[in-house]
């Protein structure tokens, strides 16, 4: 199945019925007055989380979804049939997002969690509304109210406790392997996993946690290159993050220059997410000989300044993968235990967390701006270089300005 983390779509409510203008007519009753009914109400369109959804592939051809409409009233003051309700159905971890405003409608993080997106329109009044002493015979109606229209923006960051990063081939899914049920795919080239995996962690019989390996991030990822950066956004609801590091690369890179690599793309796509507890874990240590691995271990820390826990490993060969995981249950233990004491502290991280959003969501945005720009052929003022000017308007400083776009 194709994963699918973003789309946009439209919703329109039902619109309201109208009201019926009718008079009772019958045998031996002479001026029987109004009997013109209401009209139904327009249904509504709602948005449910679904644990059994992991994608919002469902949305990525059908665009447009419309709600049933409200019939009219009619005569011997029958109201309309209110239109039925339509409800769309999301993987737990969408945001809902107003397109226009880029206002945040809602976020659906528990399962069955329910969401009115779209208003159904009010219904009409019929004529029976307006019978009074002083206007026994009346000829006012009142017609349904336009539903809700909204374009929506639709945004799955998948719900875990851990997160993954590093470069590609640092030995992430091999870990997940590892250390969960999942099997994501493990080759030896680069890019093999293209969308977040999920695994959970058993560490006793009634603890477990979730780990979500993302595509690996590759330098100038903030810019847009690689894949890494467009699911960046799923590490924003996680409570730790695991730097991977490999400690053999096979192209005889430099383990320093590689782990440094990612804390700066961290740091330039969201400086709120890399505020975020993250430990550093060596990987691939059965690569090298063991009088070789503290000397190569403290060269990567004092590179990065690193003053947090480290953990060297072996994904493949299960060597310290146990101690590793029985101590991120331990952590994420504390930390809810904090977080239930000390209110201060939830205030804090729920601070932290809405400024990762905020900031995801910008840096994404950014680099679709600039692509649409690139597709349209006109060059944003960051793209412009010296190149692009003419020698002969530069000493015309007084003159209009002028813009060149490409059709």
């Amino acid at each position: 199945m194709k994963f699918v983390d973003e789309v946009s779509i439209r919703v329109k409510a039902g619109d309201g019925g109208n009201g019926c203008m009718s008079f009772r007519r019958e045998k031996f009753i002479e001026n029987g007055g109004p009997n013109g009914g209401d009209g139904g109400d327009g249904g509504s369109i709602f948005m449910v989380a679904d644990v059994n959804l992991n994608t919002l592939v469902d949305y990525r051809y059908t665009r447009h979804f419309d709600a049933e409409r409200g019939s009219n009233g009619g005569s011997a003051d029958c109201t309309g049939r209110k239109g039925e309700e339509l409800v769309l159905r999301v993987p737990v971890g969408t945001t809902i997002i107003d397109a226009t405003t880029q206002e945040i409608i809602g976020d659906l993080t528990k399962d069955g969690q329910r969401l009115m997106v779209a208003q159904g329109g009010w219904h009409g009044l019929g004529n029976t509304r307006f019978k009074s002493s002083t206007n026994r015979a009346p000829r006012q109606t009142t017609p349904g109210k336009p539903g809700d229209q909204r374009d929506l923006k639709l945004e799955l960051k998948v719900l875990a406790d851990v997160g993954l990063l590093g470069l590609p081939n640092a030995g992430k899914s091999t870990f997940i392997r590892s250390v969960s049920a999942a099997k994501p795919k493990v080759a030896d080239y680069p890019f093999t996993t293209l969308v977040p995996n999920l695994g959970v962690v058993s560490v006793d019989r009634w603890k477990s946690f979730v780990v979500a390996d993302i595509p690996g991030l590759i330098e100038g990822a903030s810019d847009g290159a690689g894949l890494g950066i467009r699911f960046l956004k799923h590490l924003a609801r996680t409570r730790l993050l695991l730097h991977l590091v490999d400690m053999a690369p096979l192209d005889e890179s430099s383990a320093p220059d590689a782990a440094e690599v990612i804390v700066n793309e961290l740091e330039k796509f969201s400086p709120s997410l890399a505020e975020r507890d993250r430990w550093l874990v060596l990987n691939k240590c059965d690569q090298i000989l063991e009088e070789e691995q503290e000397a190569r271990k403290q060269e990567i820390v004092d590179r990065l300044e690193w003053t947090g826990p480290v953990y060297v490993i072996s994904a493949i060969a299960k060597e310290g993968t146990e101690q590793l995981t029985r101590d991120i249950m331990r952590y994420l233990e504390e930390r809810s235990q904090r977080i239930a004491e000390e209110p201060g502290y939830a205030e804090e991280l729920a601070e932290l967390d809405q400024r990762i959003e905020d900031e995801a969501r910008a840096q994404l945005q950014a680099l679709d701006d600039q692509r649409a720009l690139r597709r349209s052929g006109v060059k944003s003022v960051h793209d412009i270089g010296d190149d692009d000017w003419d020698e002969e308007d530069v000493d015309d400083e007084d003159g209009p300005e002028i813009i060149y776009v490409r059709d």
